[in-house]
C-alpha cells in the first residue's frame, strides 16, 4: 500500500495554460510583505528581550536575575510570565482577530484584509517605539497582532490563488521565505541597535516594523484581487477573464481555469458566504479531511519547537553563558541559514513534493533536538557557563535544526493548508489554520521559558518526541498535492487510501491514479 501518495491526472495542470508574468510576481512580492512583518515581529521580540536597557526599564526583576543573582539557576534567569506576555500578547490578539478577518476575506476580498492588516501594523509599530512602560509595550504588540490576524488570513490564500498550479508550492513558499527575511532583518537590526549608547536602541528595533508595514499597506491599495475572490463576489465573468489573462500572460487560453473557478464559486454560493462557510466546515463530513489538516498541521508546526528557538534564541544563548552581542550575532547566523533553506524549499517543493520535504526535514529536526538536549544536559549546570567549544557545537546544531525547519515544516505548514480547501470554505479553513497556529504559538511563547526552567534540557527531548509523532502523521494520512490545480484538490481526498472511506470515492476514479491501494 502506498501510504498517502495520490496524484490527480498525472500530477500536472494539463488543462491550464500560463507562464510566470511580471504582473503576478510583483503582486505576490507585495503581498509577501506580510511575511516580512511576521518574521520581523518573531525575531525582534527575542532580541529586544535580551537587551539590558529594555529589561532594566521594563522587566527589572529579570534584569536583576540576569545580572548575577547566583541563587537562580541558569535555566531560570529569564523565567517571567510578564516577559513572555510581551511576546505572546501579539498572538493572542491575532487569534481573536482571525475569525473577524475570515468574514472580511470571504466577503470583501483578500486585498481588503491586507489593507486593514497593514494599517494595524503601522499603529502597533508607532506605539511600540514610543512606549514608556510595559502597558504601552504590550498595547503595541496587541495592535501588531490585529494586523497579523487580518494579513495572515489573506496572504497565503492570495499567493495560492494567484500562482500557477505547477508552481503553487514555490509561490506559496515565498510566504515562509518572507518570514525568514523578516526574522533575519530583525536579528541584524537587533545586533546593531544593541550597540547604540544611551539605552534607546530597543525603541528603534520596535519602530522599524513600520517599514514593511508601510510597504504592505501602500502596495495592497494597488494590488489586484484574485480571480477566485472576484468570482466569489459576483463580479462579471468578462472582467475576471481579463484579469486572469493578465495574470497568466497574453495569448494564453484561460477558459478552462476560469470554468473551474466559476464552478467552485457556484458551489460556494450554495454553501453561503462568510460565517456559514465555517459552520459547514465544522459539521459536514465531506470537509473532515481538510478540517483535520487545518488543525493538525499548524499544531505540529508549533510543537516542532521552532518558535521557542525563534523567539528566544538570544535568550537561550545567553542562558549558556554567551554575552549580549555574541548571542545576537549568533541569531543573525541562524537567520541566514533559515532564509537559505527556505529558498531551497522553493526550488524543491514542486519537484519532489510536499510529503518528501516534510519527512526529510522532520528527521533532520528531530536528530538536532536530541543532540541539543544531550549536550545541554551534559554540559550546562545550574550555575556557571558552557565551554566555548560546546557552545559552538550547540550553535551549529541550532543552525542545522533551523535549516530543517526552513525547507520543510516552515513553508509547508502554510502552503498545504492554503491549497487543500474548496472555494466555498477556503476563507473559513484558513481562519481555522491561523487560529490554531496563533493559539499554540501563544502556548509555546508563554510556556517555553517556564518549561526551560523546570524541565531544563529535557524541553528539547519533549520537542523531539513531537517531531516523531508528526513525521508518522505525514507518512500516513497526508496526501500529495504537488501540481494539482487548486480548484481540483478535493479529488485528492476522494482518491486517498484512507480519506476515501470518509468522504466517498471519486466518481471519476478512472482518471485518478494512486501509487498503490486506494
Amino acid at each position: 500500500m502506498a501510504v498517502g501518495v495520490v496524484a490527480v491526472e498525472g500530477g500536472q495542470d494539463r488543462r491550464y495554460g500560463g507562464r510566470i508574468t511580471a504582473f503576478v510576481v510583483l503582486s505576490c512580492m507585495t503581498a509577501g510583505m506580510d511575511g516580512v512583518i511576521f518574521g520581523y515581529d518573531i525575531g525582534i521580540a527575542g532580541g529586544v528581550s535580551s537587551m539590558e536597557p529594555f529589561l532594566r526599564k521594563v522587566f527589572t526583576d529579570v534584569y536583576r536575575r540576569m545580572r548575577g543573582d547566583t541563587r537562580v539557576s541558569n535555566y531560570c534567569k529569564f523565567d517571567s510570565q510578564l516577559l513572555t506576555a510581551f511576546t505572546s500578547s501579539l498572538y493572542v490578539a491575532g487569534l481573536v482577530t482571525t475569525f473577524l478577518a475570515s468574514r472580511v476575506t470571504a466577503g470583501r476580498g483578500r486585498r481588503e484584509s491586507m489593507v486593514l492588516g497593514g494599517a494595524a501594523f503601522l499603529a502597533g509599530a508607532a506605539v511600540g517605539g514610543a512606549s514608556v512602560n510595559i502597558y504601552m509595550v504590550i498595547l503595541g504588540r496587541v495592535l501588531l497582532g490585529v494586523g497579523l490576524g487580518f494579513a495572515n488570513q489573506a496572504v497565503p490564500l492570495y499567493l495560492s490563488e494567484m500562482a500557477l498550479a505547477r508552481l503553487r508550492g514555490a509561490f506559496s513558499n515565498g510566504f515562509q521565505l518572507s518570514i525568514g527575511v523578516g526574522a533575519l532583518a530583525a536579528n541584524v537590526i537587533n545586533f546593531g541597535t544593541e550597540k547604540i549608547s544611551g539605552g534607546w536602541g530597543w525603541r528603534v528595533s520596535l519602530v522599524l516594523a513600520a517599514v514593511p508595514a508601510g510597504l504592505l499597506t501602500l502596495g495592497a491599495l494597488f494590488l489586484p484581487e484574485t480571480p477566485s475572490s472576484l468570482v466569489q463576489q459576483g463580479r462579471d465573468r468578462r472582467d475576471v477573464a481579463r484579469l486572469l489573462q493578465k495574470v497568466r500572460g497574453a495569448g494564453v487560453d484561460v477558459g478552462d481555469e476560469l470554468d473551474d473557478i466559476v464552478a467552485a464559486a457556484a458551489a460556494a454560493g450554495e454553501a453561503g458566504a462568510g460565517g456559514d462557510g465555517l459552520r459547514r466546515l465544522l459539521v459536514e463530513r465531506r470537509y473532515l479531511p481538510q478540517l483535520v489538516m487545518a488543525v493538525a498541521i499548524p499544531f505540529f508546526q508549533q510543537v516542532t519547537g521552532i518558535n521557542a528557538i525563534a523567539f528566544y534564541a538570544p535568550v537561550l544563548l545567553r542562558t549558556i553563558g554567551m554575552g549580549e552581542s555574541a548571542s545576537l550575532l549568533s541569531a543573525v547566523v541562524t537567520g541566514v541559514v533559515g532564509v537559505g533553506s527556505t529558498f531551497a524549499s522553493m526550488l524543491a517543493v514542486d519537484r519532489f513534493g510536499r510529503r518528501t520535504l516534510f519527512l526529510a526535514g522532520g528527521a533532520q529536526m528531530q536528530a538536532s533536538q536530541v543532540l541539543i538536549g544531550a549536550i545541554m544536559a551534559a554540559e550546562l549546570r545550574d550555575s556557571g557557563g558552557m565551554g566555548k567549544a560546546w557552545a559552538g557545537v550547540l550553535i551549529l546544531l541550532i543552525a542545522v535544526y533551523v535549516a530543517g525547519f526552513g525547507w520543510s515544516w516552515g513553508p509547508l505548514g502554510w502552503l498545504v493548508p492554503s491549497e487543500i480547501f474548496p472555494l466555498e470554505v477556503r476563507a473559513a479553513g484558513q481562519s481555522v489554520t491561523v487560529a490554531v497556529s496563533f493559539a499554540f504559538t501563544v502556548f509555546v511563547a508563554q510556556a517555553f521559558l517556564s518549561m526551560l526552567c523546570h524541565m531544563k534540557a529535557g524541553i528539547f527531548f519533549f520537542f523531539a518526541a513531537w517531531l516523531a509523532v508528526m513525521t508518522a502523521f505525514v507518512y500516513l494520512p497526508l496526501p500529495e498535492t504537488k501540481g494539482v490545480p487548486i480548484e481540483q484538490v478535493a479529488r485528492v481526498w476522494r482518491a486517498h487510501w484512507f480519506w476515501s472511506r470518509v468522504v466517498g470515492p471519486d466518481p471519476d476514479a478512472d482518471e485518478v491514479r494512486a501509487g498503490g491501494k486506494l
